[in-house]
Order: structure tokens, then sequence, then C-alpha cells
């Protein structure tokens, strides 16, 4: 009986923080999707909004390797997420009251900071319930899919408010409700959970100076992966550039991906926890081929290649990190998180300014591009897959 209600109390919090994040993406997701055209109105160039969106991924990704070196150090996982979260949720609404480039640009920025700061401690505490309720990835796709559903609906929220009347400071102020009620559902949680780790049914292993080995080769699989991973603004530049599909369907393409991402990360991390490795190395080759879906599909290939880059970033939002948690001690997760996602983000970041470039030279240079890149990550999974069977039945 103690087992089950373990099992239950590790499963609720994983739903609460599931839950939580359906908001904060509902907010920030709302933001992010029309930030682009909203500087354009404050006179920002082409060059104004590719620096600042670009330079917030990037401290978006690379700052979680100092925040989750934060956490590890001073065990104050909590704090540090509700700061990430204040910092993120208040910046959103906030561009409410912007008038000018440059302040919008420092909130936006900003938001990216507050994500970059919450997620590492987040994703340990989300891991110390993990295994109690069933596994790993079906933990992380669990909260992946709530994650995946607040993006799918913040965008379509945004896009309905500037359809009734056309004003981003009101789109932006409506999505102070969601932030408020993500920041209530934090300290809910902190109030129900106060030592998620508690729930971690192992003992802490000693603490180790260093990560194991098998992690940074999974790593060098993951940052190919990332490197191949077209941006999602990328392919709809080419909708438009190629007119595949009508201005208006670019939204819904993007919101059918998030729903694809969503669902096939409650799916595919079930899947995962029962079989492997394996599960990411097919998934790996399948993600692959979006690229020659969207570049050169008519409408129904290019929503088809739009499905199956959802089904890829669900991927890497659940499967990918949900493998890196029991490769490391408990103790040093949030390091592990941070420097996993960091370089993730880092090559995300640096491969779609490649990306970019090529698209400028050639469609079919981005596709050989993205498909090489990616599927040379198969055989570094394979090969982690096989350490890590190795090493549990020893």
């Amino acid at each position: 009986m103690t087992g089950l209600r373990n099992r239950r109390c590790a499963l609720r919090f994983i739903i609460l923080i599931g839950i939580l994040s359906f908001f904060a993406d509902f907010t920030y997701e709302g933001s992010r999707s029309v930030v682009g055209p909203y500087l354009a109105t404050l006179q920002a160039s082409g060059t104004i909004v590719g620096i600042v969106t670009g330079f917030g991924e990037f401290l978006g990704y690379g700052l979680r390797l100092f925040s989750g070196r934060w956490a590890d150090s001073t065990g104050r996982y909590w704090p540090i997420t509700i700061f990430g979260y204040s910092l993120q949720m208040a910046s959103v609404p906030a561009l409410a009251l912007t008038g000018s480039w440059p302040t919008a640009a420092v909130l936006i920025i900003l938001e990216r900071v507050g994500k970059a700061i919450r997620n590492p401690p987040r994703d340990v505490m989300l891991s110390h319930a993990a295994k109690q309720a069933g596994g790993y990835g079906w933990a992380f796709g669990i909260h992946e899919a709530l994650d995946q559903f607040g993006a799918m609906f913040g965008p379509l929220t945004v896009s309905a408010v500037l359809a009734f009347n056309g004003n981003y400071h009101a789109a932006f102020a409506v999505l102070l409700i969601p932030a408020m009620i993500n920041l209530g559902l934090v300290v809910l949680a902190r109030l129900l959970y106060p030592q998620p780790q508690d729930m971690e049914r192992s003992p802490p292993t000693a603490l180790r100076s260093d990560l194991p080995r098998i992690f940074w080769i999974y790593l060098l699989g993951a940052i190919l992966v990332a490197a191949g991973f077209a941006d999602y603004p990328l392919i709809a530049y080419h909708f438009a550039r190629a007119k595949t599909i009508p201005s208006n369907w670019t939204a819904i393409f993007y919101s059918v991906a998030m729903a694809v991402s969503g669902t096939g990360s409650l799916v595919l991390g079930r899947l995962f926890d029962r079989y492997g490795f394996v599960v990411l190395v097919a998934l790996t080759i399948v993600s692959a081929l979006f690229a020659p879906l969207v570049f050169l599909g008519g409408f129904w290939l290019a929503l088809v290649g739009a499905a199956i880059w959802g089904l890829g970033m669900g991927v890497h939002e659940s499967i990918i990190p949900a493998a890196v948690s029991p490769m490391v001690s408990p103790r040093r997760r949030a390091s592990a998180f941070g420097a996993f996602t960091a370089g993730y983000g880092i090559f995300w970041f640096l491969g779609s300014a490649v990306i970019g470039m090529l698209y400028d030279v050639s469609v079919l240079l981005v596709i050989a591009f993205c498909m090489i890149t990616q599927l040379a990550a198969v055989p570094v999974f394979i090969v982690v897959g096989r350490r890590w069977a190795a090493q549990h039945r020893v």
C-alpha cells in the first residue's frame, strides 16, 4: 500500500508540474509567436530582430550550464525555480507597456534568461519523481505533452486577440492571466512538495567530481541531432517564399506540429521506458525525414513534414533529456541537465545559422545538411544504448 501511495504522490507531482508548464508555455509561446512582427511595428530592422531573438536563444540555453551548477552547489532547487519562473512570467505581459524596440528587446531576452534559470532545477525535481511514477520517459513525456499543448493554445489565443482588434499590446496584456496562474501553481507545488528529492526510491550515490563518460558520448549524439534540426521560423519563411501553403495556414501548421509533439511525447516516453535506446534510434531516423517533406513537398506533404518536425520536437524535449536522469547521480543532475541543454541549445543555434546560410544558396543543401547531421547521431545512440544495457546487466 505504501508503494502505491508513493507512486500516486509522485504522479500527482509530475502532473502538477506539467500543468504549471502548460500555463508557462501558453504565456511565452504566445508572445514568441508574434514578437517578430511586433518589433517590426516598433521600427526594428530584420537584423535587429535576428540579433535579439538569436541572442535570447543563446542565453536561454547557454546560461543553463551555470544555473545547473548553481542548483547543485546550493541544493536550493525551489528558490531558483521560483526565481526563474517569476522573471520569465513578468517579462511577457510587461511587453504590453513597451513603446520602443530597445525596451521590448530587453524583455524578450529576460524571458529567455528566466527560462534558463528555472529549467535545470525543475527537471531535477521531475527526475526525483520519475522512477517512482513509472519511468523517466513516462514522466518527462507527461510533462512535455502538457507543455506542448500550452505551446499550441498560447499562439492561437494571441492570434484570436489580434484578429479581434489588431492590437499587440492587448495580446500581451491578455497573457498576464496564464502568467499569474503559472506563478500561483508554482507556489502551490512548493507548498505541497517542499522536498521532491524524498520521492527518489534509491538512496543518492556518492557525489562524483565529473560526469560519466557515457553522458558525454550521449551529448555528442544529441548535438548532432540539434545541429540538423531547422527552426520553425525558417520553415515558415520557406512556406511563404515558395508559396507552398496559404499564409493563414502557417500558424495552423505550427499548431499541428505542437499537437503531434505533445501527443508523441506521452506515447514515446512510455515506449522508451520499455524498449530503451532502440526507440530513440528509430525516432531519430524518422525525424530526419521532415527536411525533404517541408522543403520540397506541396501542401499535404509539407503538412506531414510539419507533423514529423513536431514529432522530432517531442523527442528532443522529452526522451532525449529523460535518458540523462539515470546516467548520473541525483546530486549531479542539475549540472548534467544544465551542461546537456546548454550544449544542445548552442549547437541548435549554430546549426540554425548554417541552415539559414545554406538556404540562401540551395534548398537541396539544406536538406542534405539536416539529414546527414541527424542521421550521424544514429550510430552514437546505438553505442550509448549498448553501453547502457551492458552496465545494467552487471
